[in-house]
């Protein structure tokens, strides 16, 4: 396969050409599928920061597989005419690819659920306790400042070395 520059002007003009443009979207398809259950895995397991380690390395696959994918579009006949059995696998190796960006996509939103839900908590914890009560009711005294909110909630801090 060319470098990127060289790929958005890519014609396919036999066999070899085709063959070679699949093998190199496939092999980016499995570099980044690999990396998409990895970093699944990790969020699984409340790794957080080993899951989004290869950032770097995912997104210039994904740009990489999206360029291929552009190329395959503007080469589309003469792929069907030079390597049909490999176009098929290629469109049955995408529907699995895709089912597994619908996974990590399902559970990196888990985990922001989460972790948005733990940090909501955390700071009503966190105001609750500055609260004082006066017969079993949350009161506020009164404010020099007036009115307002002003004096009832404090800054959450989180630590990041934790």
């Amino acid at each position: 396969m060319r470098p990127a520059t060289e790929t958005k002007t890519l014609r396919i003009l036999d066999r070899a050409g085709a063959d070679a443009l699949i093998a190199h979207i496939m092999q980016t398809m499995r570099a980044l599928e690999e990396i998409l259950t990895e970093e699944g895995g990790h969020v699984r397991a409340g790794r957080l920061r080993q899951g989004l380690s290869q950032t770097e390395r995912k997104t210039a696959l994904a740009a990489a597989y999206m360029q291929g994918l552009e190329v395959a579009k503007a080469n589309a006949i003469a792929l069907a005419r030079f390597a049909p059995d490999a176009v098929e696998g290629l469109k049955a190796a995408h529907r699995r690819f895709a089912e597994v960006v619908e996974t990590s996509q399902v559970v990196l939103a888990t985990a922001r659920t989460v972790s948005e839900s733990l940090v909501k908590s955390l700071a009503e914890d966190m105001n609750r306790s500055r609260t004082t009560t006066v017969y079993g009711r949350p009161s506020q005294p009164p404010s020099p400042y007036g009115k307002g909110a002003a004096g009832r909630s404090q800054p959450l801090v989180l630590s990041r070395s934790l």
